[in-house]
């Protein structure tokens, strides 16, 4: 998939019906295909008119969004947020697992500062439920391998200088709202179901690549 503008609609990496009975196919169907491609296009025509940025991948936008030309930083925040969060919160996911838990490398840094497997579980659940509206939970990493438990608002992302996303919980209400109308907190408990540990453990990995 192409890492700059203009930007394209990821390829889901399962069928819509995968991730059944936690996340329905309808809802991955108007998540995916409307309101992903939405901030797909919507940072494309945001970007357009600027071929200097047209070079720079996400990460590299999101991060020096306050060097981008003053009318833009809105849109390129908001969409290009939509667009990294959802790319990595489609990815992050895989056919539900009921004993789905991490291993290797990553694990040890979870246990480490979480004590455990639930323990960590309640810590991205308190901080997806605590968001008050629309954003996420997230798991990250900083450039040493050293783990910890955040949430922002909106489509803002916890990319920084020291900072990668690792796991994405999206509680917009689009991401959950057909299935299990008010009950965020069914959603946000069977998401862990569907978390793709080899994948989110070969991002960790790789994290050097991703603070060069």
């Amino acid at each position: 998939m192409k890492e700059s503008y203009p930007f394209e609609l990821m390829a889901l990496p399962y069928e819509y019906n995968d991730l059944e009975p936690y996340i329905d196919e309808e809802t991955l169907h108007y998540h995916h295909d409307k309101h992903l491609k939405t901030y797909v296009d919507n940072l494309n025509k945001a970007l357009k008119d600027h071929p200097r940025l047209h070079s720079m991948n996400l990460p590299t936008l999101i991060v020096n969004i306050d060097s981008l030309p003053a009318e833009i930083q809105t849109a390129v925040r908001n969409n290009g947020g939509g667009v990294f969060n959802h790319n990595l919160y489609f990815s992050a996911m895989r056919k539900p697992r009921e004993d789905n838990e991490p291993s290797g490398e990553l694990a040890e840094k979870i246990y480490k500062k979480f004590g455990s497997y639930e323990d960590f579980k309640r810590a991205v659940t308190d901080a997806a439920m605590g968001q008050f509206g629309s954003g996420y939970g997230w798991l990250v990493t900083d450039r040493h391998g050293n783990v910890d438990v955040m949430s922002t608002p909106n489509q803002n992302t916890p990319i920084g200088v020291n900072t990668m996303p690792l796991i994405p919980l999206d509680i917009w209400e689009h991401a959950y709202y057909l299935k299990y109308k008010n009950k965020r907190i069914d959603y946000v408990e069977n998401f862990f179901k569907l978390i793709n540990w080899d994948y989110v453990e070969r991002l960790y990995k790789n994290r050097e690549n991703f603070f060069k």
